[in-house]
């Protein structure tokens, strides 16, 4: 079985571009692969500055994973300040990239121009290097993507090859597997862009642990197109094109089918059944979430259950990189 990295930050509530992006994948993945999910905390620490909030939506983030089907008996779910390798492995990446290569880094420009006004920490900057330690500790062979991270392992590869140059064969060079599903969510408020937890605007945003009664608001609302024909057009119709997408993907049903079943109808019956989908589909998913979040220290020990089986993948990793550094052992 190949081995698979995969990982999240606890940043807010996950949506629903979030789950048929990747986690679905997670779950459907996690039997035919060795795979690793870590919550990414750590990384974080760039964006979140207020006591106790990371480690909410840490515990809230582990219940939804394990809420969508991820196994902890399966699959090795951890946090990432459980496993000290990746602190330690960061430093040494630090040492490892260039002032240069970190500087051409498109996400830090895009993400720092956002912040210009605010505090832009180095770790920003040095993000991708703690990204490359995440991946090389163990010695994934996929480390599947979206395609705005195909940069981050690039410069992952770059730097594991370079390692290898200098001290000896260290570390597995990690393949991107870019994403390609169907189900690509946009924003029901802006449909031509990425429906995003950055994006600022939260009716926009369908969040998994939203009530049933936001969702269907929410969808409801959704920002239409001229015309009243419900037909998959990227160019004309965004908006409900954005919708078909979301309906089809949830009920497994073909867009033709739904441009079919629709004709005829207007928006707001279309609407309607989307949104009995949408909030459907989610209920259980927060329910069990819910469900889980009533016994905290279980969720805690499950986390720590799993840093116990990542470390010791992580520090044979470290063990063999200090050794080829000749560091004193």
């Amino acid at each position: 079985m190949a081995r698979v990295l995969s990982c999240i930050q606890p940043t807010g509530d996950v949506h629903l571009g979030n789950y048929l992006g990747a986690l679905r994948n997670w779950v459907s993945g996690q039997h035919a692969n060795d795979v690793f999910h870590g919550i990414v905390d750590l990384h974080a620490l760039t964006i979140t500055d207020k006591p106790g909030v990371l480690g909410k939506n840490t515990v809230e983030l582990a219940a939804m994973l394990f809420a969508v089907g991820l196994d902890p008996e399966v699959a090795t779910v951890f946090v990432q300040s459980h496993v000290p390798e990746h602190s330690q492995l960061g430093w040494i990446m630090e040492c490892t990239v260039s002032f240069g290569e970190l500087s051409r880094m498109t996400q830090f420009k895009d993400k720092s121009a956002k912040r210009e006004a605010d505090f832009v920490s180095a770790g920003l900057f040095t993000y991708p290097a703690l990204q490359a330690a995440d991946i090389l500790l163990y010695d994934a062979a996929e480390v599947p993507v979206g395609d705005d991270q195909r940069q981050h392992i690039e410069l992952t590869r770059d730097l594991a090859g370079r390692f290898n140059s200098r001290y000896g064969q260290t570390f597995q060079i990690p393949e991107a597997y870019i994403l390609k599903t169907a189900a690509k969510i946009n924003d029901i408020q802006e449909p031509t862009a990425k429906m995003s937890k950055s994006s600022g605007a939260v009716a926009g945003v369908i969040e998994i642990m939203d009530t049933p009664e936001a969702n269907l608001k929410k969808i409801k609302s959704a920002v239409t197109d001229a015309g009243r024909e419900v037909t998959f057009d990227l160019a004309q119709k965004p908006g409900i094109s954005n919708l078909l997408t979301i309906h089809s993907a949830l009920s497994g049903r073909t867009i033709s089918d739904l441009e079919n079943e629709f004709a005829g109808k207007g928006y707001g019956d279309f609407k309607g059944a989307v949104a009995e989908v949408v909030v459907e589909y989610l209920r259980p998913i927060r329910t069990q979430a819910l469900e889980l979040l009533q016994d905290e220290a279980h969720l805690i020990k499950v986390l720590h259950d799993g840093a116990d089986k990542a470390r010791v993948v992580a520090s044979a990793t470290l063990a063999q990189t200090y050794k080829n550094l000749g560091l004193v052992l």
